[in-house]
């Protein structure tokens, strides 16, 4: 099976300021955060894109559009399925103490969770107060799913991979640990940011090689690296794909390094202001975040 190609390395989507329309491109300039550029309203310009993400046949153009907002690089009507792993890094499950598990721990997250670079991560009133309910942070690699892919070995599992960007697993600890089903706890909506662009699998070869860190507020509370997990991109998508389809447009969040925030004493939580920033490397970038309580102006994609 060949490996999804793509012409573009960077995807991003995004409203142009010259026609206030959504358009989706490739940054300008190849060394560009395009997460820390959209916070901070540098002028950020993209060569456009015709056709979507998921569209193989996509090319790269020469018109350039100015980048007026940055979006989610998928829209919700473009992702299938969000499927997450819980505790698959080793030096996460030591904190938590937990035991490694011996599959991947799998939940699931709505669609609606899902918000994209700048857009407020919104505390819902069902998990306030947040003093009780430790609304906390988790930066991690996100996998892309290209091509149908069903019952796919290891050896074959990168090549259904389109490739990869960020994510915020922002949780709700008290809600998390009433039950050991996660799915509730992890899908309120607007809650979970995605993004800030999709590096090409053609570009990381080896996803096992990205730094990852989490910021709050000035302050870094994780420093890890994707060599650290468990099971590793191609296992995992390999695991998930049996007697399953992941279809095209699927993502797949693969868990958190050490460093959350319920375990530290006293716990760190997030709270309305602050301000949390998730960086991965090899050309991802930031995703810069603020955090709301629910009655504030939540996020459109």
């Amino acid at each position: 099976m060949s490996p999804v190609r793509t012409q573009w390395t960077r995807f991003i989507r995004f409203v142009a300021a010259e026609t206030a329309q959504v358009h989706v491109g490739q940054p300008v300039d190849p060394t560009l955060d395009i997460g820390l550029a959209a916070w901070s309203k540098q002028d950020i310009q993209a060569y456009e894109i015709s056709g979507s993400a998921l569209d193989p046949a996509a090319q790269l153009t020469s018109t350039i559009l100015t980048v007026k907002e940055l979006l989610c690089p998928l829209s919700r009507e473009q992702v299938k399925t969000v499927r997450c792993l819980g505790l698959n890094y080793s030096d996460h499950a030591a904190e938590a103490k937990m035991a490694k598990p011996p599959v991947p721990v799998l939940f699931y997250k709505a669609v609606g969770s899902i918000i994209g670079p700048n857009a407020p991560i919104c505390i819902p009133k069902v998990a306030q107060p947040v003093e009780d309910h430790l609304p906390d942070y988790e930066v991690e690699l996100t996998i892309v799913i290209g091509k149908a892919a069903k019952n796919v070995s290891e050896a074959d599992a990168l090549d259904y991979v389109l490739g990869y960007t960020g994510a915020n697993d922002v949780s709700f600890r008290k809600h998390q640990s009433t039950t050991s089903q996660w799915g509730f706890s992890k899908s309120f909506d607007n809650t979970t940011p995605l993004g800030p662009c999709i590096v090409s699998n053609n570009v990381i070869p080896d996803p096992q090689v990205i730094p990852l860190t989490c910021n709050l507020n000035g302050t870094t509370l994780q420093n890890g690296n994707t060599r650290d997990q468990i099971f590793n991109v191609r296992k995992t998508v390999a695991f998930l794909s049996q007697g399953t389809t992941l279809e095209p447009g699927s993502i797949i969040l693969t868990g958190t390094p050490a460093g959350v925030g319920y375990v530290r004493k006293p716990p760190v939580l997030l709270r309305n202001g602050d301000l949390v920033r998730v960086w991965l490397g090899h050309g991802i970038g930031t995703l810069v975040n603020p955090v709301v309580e629910e009655g504030e102006t939540c996020a459109k994609l």
